[in-house]
């Protein structure tokens, strides 16, 4: 079981580290590490939160209410921090982080349940 939870914290880790690599480098921006922190800590927090907020460390692998609250607290507070922080947030970026975001932290939980369904049935 901790190693579930290891894994989907890793995953939605993984997730917004890879939609701040991916947004900054489109926009040309350096890849410093500080760049990369300063532009990630308001979803990383947002991700913290969802975490807590639905317990996610019960079943880090479900699709509802555990993924769904997790995606949706990381977008609503990261804009919300980035924001207060003086970073830009942009309907367009909205937009793009509710999607991107959505798809991937989503995405590894419905392969993870098509796969214990697979199980399941073999």
């Amino acid at each position: 079981m901790r190693m579930r939870v290891v894994t989907g914290a890793v995953l939605d880790l993984c997730c917004v580290i890879v939609f701040v690599v991916i947004g900054r480098s489109s926009h040309d921006e350096a890849g410093s590490v500080t760049g990369l922190l300063t532009t990630a800590w308001p979803f990383l927090a947002g991700m913290a939160a969802g975490w807590t907020v639905t317990r996610a460390w019960r079943r880090p692998a479900a699709l509802i209410p555990v993924g769904v609250g997790v995606w949706l607290t990381t977008v609503a507070l990261g804009m919300a921090l980035r924001a207060l922080s003086g970073q830009g947030t942009a309907l367009a970026f909205v937009i793009v982080s509710l999607l991107f975001l959505g798809a991937t932290m989503l995405g590894w939980r419905a392969v993870a349940s098509l796969r214990r369904l697979s199980d399941r049935m073999a």
